[in-house]
This record gives C-alpha cells, structure tokens and sequence, in this order.
C-alpha cells in the first residue's frame, strides 16, 4: 500500500543460491549441472531466453468496483489454489472487505471492515487461519486480525489507534506474525500462540525518507528463508533482516536499491531468493535477483494499474491492481513465469 489515489528457516546465505536456480530445479528437477551452474551457463543451456518475456499469458481473473471501496491491496494462494484477496475500502470512505476468490474469479465476502478503516496484508497458516491487518481510528478495532476455519473474525493483536498496518507475514513454522508500520517505520511482532504486539524492529532503513502525507517507508514483509525481508517504499529498497536463533532482528541488510513505487512482494519459492516485487508508483512488476540486479517483467502496457502485490505458486504468478489511475481499472491479474526468459544468459536488465 502506498496510498497513491489520483505480508524456510535454515541460514544458506544469499550468495550460495545462484539467483535462486535451486528453485527452479526444485520446480522443474532441472539436471544438477544446470541448476547450480552460473547463470551465465544456464543460459547457454536453456537457449535464447532473453529476448522472450518472463510473465506471459497475462490475463484479468476478475475486476472491482474502485469508487466502491474494491481497491486489492493484498493476496495470498491457498493450498487448495483459492485466493484470499484484501480490499483496502478507505480510499473512497468505503467499507473494506477480505475476499475468497476462486481462480476462476468467482468472490465470496469473508470479512467487512467499517466505512473509514482499511485491511491491509493478510496470511494464513496451516490450519486455515487468516490473518489480517487492519487500519483504523478506533482504538478497539487497531491491530491484527484472525478469521478461524468456520469462525468469526476477532481481534487477536492489538495496536494503538491510528498506526499504518501494511504488509503482514508468518514464520516457517507458523509460531510468530509480523507486520509493517509504514509511517512509524517499524516492525511488529505477536506470538500465534497469543500474547500482546511488540516492536520487534525499527531502523531508519524501515522509516520514511521523508516525514508528512504521502510518504511510506516499511511497506511489505515477507518471512523467507531464516529472514524478515522487508520493502521500503520511501528509499526504493529491498531489505532482509535475518531472525537469530533467540528470535530477535540481525543485522538489516539492503539487497536492492532504485525500487521507485516499490510495494509488497513474494518469491518465486521456499528455496529462492529471487522476488517478483510490485512497483506501483511506477504501474510496473520487477524481479530482483539475489546480486541486487533488477529488471522490468511487466508493465501499463500489460494492464497494470497501480500493482500492490504478486503470489507465485509454481509457473502461476498473480498481481493485486490497486486501480489508483483513471478509470481506476482495479483487478486481480494472472500471468504464467518462463523460467528460461527469468534466468536467461547472464539475467541483465
């Protein structure tokens, strides 16, 4: 969320994954030569990738009503590949809502917020729950949110009143929630097993780069691979901040600069660090590579319109249209990955 208008726990170091090529051996059990080969020499394997696209086959799975409060903000895939889609509601003063989209399209209304309040990031974790973050002035409805399996929604983590809750995620073994505070610059942190929100980190690196309306930092978390990664959409950064073994932040590190518009993320898998990174000042999807190298996988012309997060499961990639450009054109898009275009001959912008 960035409010233009007009959310594996071993220790490989990044270095050691190739650009994430272990990933797409586990996807497509590539030969082992080729899966940790450079990515010079897995280009020569796979052929002349890199004039082909990486995202094809974009197409919408279903539209929203923007000036109804149908603005996506969030998505997370389901194992049974069912959508949990947040609507952020509060930029038209509409209620917002949490959705179950099929991936035919077809919605169902599982959570309606209150006129003047968002839901920003939302997860779920093995036993059904979804999370969800919401954003509002009342002091008894601030904090992260639980809707059980057959449940009604309740608040499971408080917050004070008035803070910006954005991206929200969940550890590997499914025991801690953490969530991002775009204006306060920090990171908050609650038990699954319950007990009070606790900042858990705040940096500079995390604040805004600028104080006043319309600036953001922490934008999207997201737990992957022993780490907290984390976006600031402020500095244009990608960053990741490992979790020690007692659970607290390490040393934050920045993986990626010149970012602009930058918003929630994903990875391309458990065993990846390659992340596909909605850029939605810029109405554009990136892919950052684990080098810090970036490019641009799909654009405006490919019907983006203020994207604010990407879900990948397998070769399926899909992307939450926030619709902040007239006519306001907010979707849910999905599109299909070519792994031999993604790590292509030497993978250079």
């Amino acid at each position: 969320m960035t409010g233009k208008t007009t959310t594996d726990e071993g220790t490989t170091s990044m270095n050691s994954r190739s650009l994430g090529v272990r990933g797409v051996a586990a996807l497509l059990a590539v030969p082992a030569a080729v899966a940790f080969g450079t990515p010079s020499a897995l280009g020569a394997t796979t052929g002349s990738g890199a004039s082909s696209p990486v995202i094809t086959n974009v197409k919408t799975v279903t539209t929203f009503d923007y000036a109804a409060g149908g603005q996506p903000e969030n998505v997370t895939i389901n194992p049974d590949g069912s959508l949990t889609v947040s609507l952020l509601g509060f930029l038209t003063g509409q209620p917002p809502e949490l959705l179950h989209t099929t991936p035919t399209g077809q919605s169902t209304v599982l959570v309606t917020g209150l006129p003047g309040e968002a839901i920003g990031g939302n997860v779920r974790d093995c036993h059904g729950t979804v999370y969800y973050n919401v954003l509002s002035q009342d002091p008894t409805r601030s904090g992260i949110w639980r809707l059980p399996p057959g449940g009604t929604p309740e608040r499971f983590g408080a917050l004070p009143a008035g803070q910006f809750l954005n991206g929200l995620t969940i550890d590997a073994g499914g025991r801690n929630l953490y969530a991002a505070d775009s204006l306060a610059g920090k990171i908050w942190t609650v038990p699954i097993s319950g007990g009070p929100v606790t900042s858990w980190f705040a940096d500079p690196a995390l604040a805004p780069a600028v104080s006043g309306p319309g600036h953001f930092g922490v934008n999207g978390v997201t737990y992957h691979d022993g780490a907290v990664w984390a976006s600031n959409t402020d500095r244009q950064t990608l960053l990741r901040i490992p979790v020690t073994a007692t659970g607290a932040p390490g040393p934050i590190k920045v993986v990626a600069g010149g970012l602009a518009g930058i918003d929630d993320f994903k990875f391309l898998s458990d065993v990846s660090d390659v992340a596909f990174v909605a850029l939605n000042g810029q109405d554009e999807v990136a892919v950052v590579y684990p080098d810090g190298r970036s490019k641009v996988v799909l654009t405006a012309a490919d019907g983006l319109d203020s994207p604010t997060d990407t879900a990948i499961r397998g070769r399926t990639i899909y992307i939450t249209d926030g619709g902040g450009n007239a006519p306001h054109d907010a979707k849910l898009q999905v599109g299909t990955i070519n792994f031999a275009a993604l790590f292509a001959g030497d993978a250079t912008p």
